[in-house]
């Protein structure tokens, strides 16, 4: 299985782009492991939220393929601990998921058209986090996943 990141505008926070790249580098021992970033939108003086959602809803879903099972990181999503989430990985690799993409949206969350190619949805927690922070949480909960499924001593519970 493929498991891909979009996320939209780069990391500018070096410690959260720092941790990221520790957890990458630990995903690669489990799975096909790839961050895409879509560059942020230039021009966005006067423009307001829906159009700013909608600029960057287009850009992702120019990113997204048929094949890709696409889960967006959305507060609205549902919630899993972290051995449900790990449960839930093990279930797309069961089904033969080729490309299971997750997506983070900008500060103002998601178009109208992105959540409907979504194939799911997951909140990390009933929180509001910083766009950037849940990169680096996210790629965390990721990498604890993969030890659970190969029963490593990460996880601890």
């Amino acid at each position: 299985m493929n498991i891909r990141l979009l996320v939209v505008s780069k990391t500018d926070i070096p410690y959260i782009q720092e941790g990221i790249e520790v957890y990458a580098k630990r995903l690669k021992h489990y799975v096909n492991f790839e961050l895409e970033v879509i560059p942020a939108l230039k021009d966005q003086k006067g423009a307001s939220p829906e159009e700013i959602k909608e600029r960057e809803g287009a850009l992702i879903l120019k990113r997204l393929e048929g094949a890709d099972r696409i889960v967006l990181l959305d507060e609205h999503g549902k919630e899993h601990t972290s051995v449900g989430f790990a449960q839930y990985l093990q279930k797309q690799m069961n089904a033969g998921t080729r490309n299971l993409v997750f997506v983070v949206g900008g500060p103002f969350g998601f178009a109208p058209a992105v959540h409907a190619a979504a194939h799911d949805k997951i909140s990390l927690s009933q929180m509001t986090f910083n766009h950037q922070m849940v990169r680096l949480f996210f790629v965390e909960q990721l990498y604890r996943a993969f030890t659970i499924l190969h029963h490593e001593p990460y996880h601890n519970e």
